[in-house]
């Protein structure tokens, strides 16, 4: 019986199509070569590197990225989704399996007596045991299609699992970086403070000897606790990067350790970046990945709603016996088999089916309007990277020569006024400016470090946690 059954699906199964359009994988802009904000200066051709991070050569900053990647809560949703695609696609590939269910049951009961024989007692146990087997043949690719899609949810779903790893990294990337930048821009705020404590002592030793007036001295002490003033502030900014990274890494902010903070200069990266062209970009951010998997799943469910618009058919087989007591129904008592097909077709529900289909085409086209929204975003992303990487280059440049010219002149400023051949106002002009100017070029250079992360984040660069991925905890 069973090799009757398995012949007959087999045969089916050799006259199946499947029904819905093929996927084929959609074209992206031709033009995506060159990027047109590249410089000599900011970029070269060499591929991206997985493990961008580590071009910055800080072996704190790698150990937080791999604990970021181990224990960031973002990426563990990422996985238990991911988990959850697997085991739909499982679910959806036993469609392809027969069905088999056994069943048993027993009865006690009373019989008229002219359903039983001369003598025999009216009331009796029936036991009844069977096996049911129903295969459902996918003749026009139901199941194939089922299955299609679930494969595209789960490339979709791993994609997504690596856009959030990039995301991770890049924004744990951004808070050490803006913690370190912050302790930096603090330093030079107290340096400057103390140059304008040592203008104020001169001054002030000035106005004793009548050198010079009250008001001098009190307009030095204002330029002095304005710029006291602005650290409390970097202080906090710095506080909120290092909070920022506890919960990146799925810390507690006083779970953070020490050596995480310890940092006070700006990351640097004199280098240009490899970024590769618009070829690579394209291929590699997973954004796009995960959106062309979204459209093959899209595509598969046009085939799994056209399907519906068909008959089912399933081939069925059942084997049982039935019987008064164990022994006779498994001692050869009687038995019972049947075989044979089971066509179901809801004909007069076409409407609701069409409509499925329409609905999943619409879905589709959603689904590559947004593959080809994701393209262009990530171009105009890194373009736009790449220029702010380069002007914050050219203005970092353009400040330092005006933060070394500032730093000259009041050096020269400081000598005239102890010689007496400038007055108070002389001073406290030089040393306002060299303080504004010396304020900027920390400021860039954070903002340098920012726009890198930028321009990374945007390539869609993979990530590496290496051998310490789990690591527990820092030192």
């Amino acid at each position: 019986m069973f090799r009757n059954l398995m012949i007959a699906a087999s045969a089916l199964a050799l006259a199946a199509c499947a029904t819905g359009p093929d996927y084929a994988t959609p074209e992206t802009p031709s033009s995506a070569g060159a990027f047109v904000a590249a410089t000599p200066a900011v970029d070269t051709l060499a591929p991206v590197k997985a493990d961008w991070w580590r071009l910055y050569d800080d072996p704190v900053l790698d150990r937080l990225v791999a604990d970021a990647i181990a224990a960031n809560t973002d990426v563990r949703v990422a996985v238990a989704r991911l988990e959850k695609a697997r085991a739909a696609l499982r679910e959806v590939r036993t469609d392809r399996l027969p069905d088999v269910g056994v069943g048993a049951s027993a009865t006690y009961g009373r019989l008229p007596e002219s359903q039983r024989g001369s003598g025999a007692p009216r009331e009796d146990w029936s036991i009844d045991t069977g096996l049911d087997v129903a295969y459902e043949v996918d003749l026009f690719g139901r199941v194939s299609r089922g299955i299609e899609a679930a494969r595209g949810d789960l490339g979709a779903a791993e994609a997504d699992l690596e856009a959030v790893r990039v995301s991770v990294v890049a924004e744990t990337t951004r808070a050490y970086a803006t913690a370190a930048a912050s302790g930096e821009q603090i330093a030079v705020a107290e340096r400057i403070v103390e140059l304008l404590d040592r203008s104020l002592r001169v001054t002030d030793r000035r106005r004793a000897v009548g050198l010079t007036t009250s008001l001098d001295v009190a307009r030095i002490a204002t330029l002095r606790n304005q710029r006291q003033a602005e650290i409390p502030a970097l202080a906090a900014e710095r506080n909120a990067a290092l909070f920022r990274l506890a919960t990146l890494t799925g810390r507690a902010p006083a779970d953070l350790p020490p050596i995480a903070a310890a940092r006070v200069s700006t990351l640097r990266l004199d280098t240009p970046i490899p970024v590769g062209d618009g070829a690579q970009l394209l291929a590699r951010r997973p954004d796009i990945r995960a959106a062309e998997r979204r459209l093959a799943a899209a595509t598969a469910r046009i085939g799994v709603a056209t399907a519906d618009l068909y008959p089912r058919i399933s081939l069925g087989a059942s084997i049982g016996s039935t019987g008064p007591d164990i022994g006779d129904v498994f001692g050869g008592g009687p038995l019972r088999w049947l075989l044979g097909p089971l066509i179901s077709w809801s004909f007069t529900d076409h409407e609701r089916a069409r409509a499925r289909v329409a609905g999943a085409e619409a879905d589709t086209r959603a689904a590559l309007a947004g593959f080809d929204g994701t393209v262009l975003r990530s171009l105009e992303e890194t373009e736009t990277a790449l220029s702010a990487y380069a002007s914050a280059l050219d203005r970092r440049t353009a400040l330092k020569a005006a933060r070394d010219a500032a730093e000259q002149a009041a050096r020269i400023v400081r000598a005239q006024q102890r010689e007496g051949q400038v007055d108070s106002l002389a001073l406290i002009d030089a040393e306002r400016t060299f303080a504004e100017a010396e304020a900027q070029l920390a400021a860039i250079d954070a903002g340098i470090a920012d726009a890198q992360i930028n321009l990374f984040k945007a390539l869609g660069g993979g990530w590496s946690a290496g051998p310490t991925a789990y690591a527990a905890a820092l030192p």
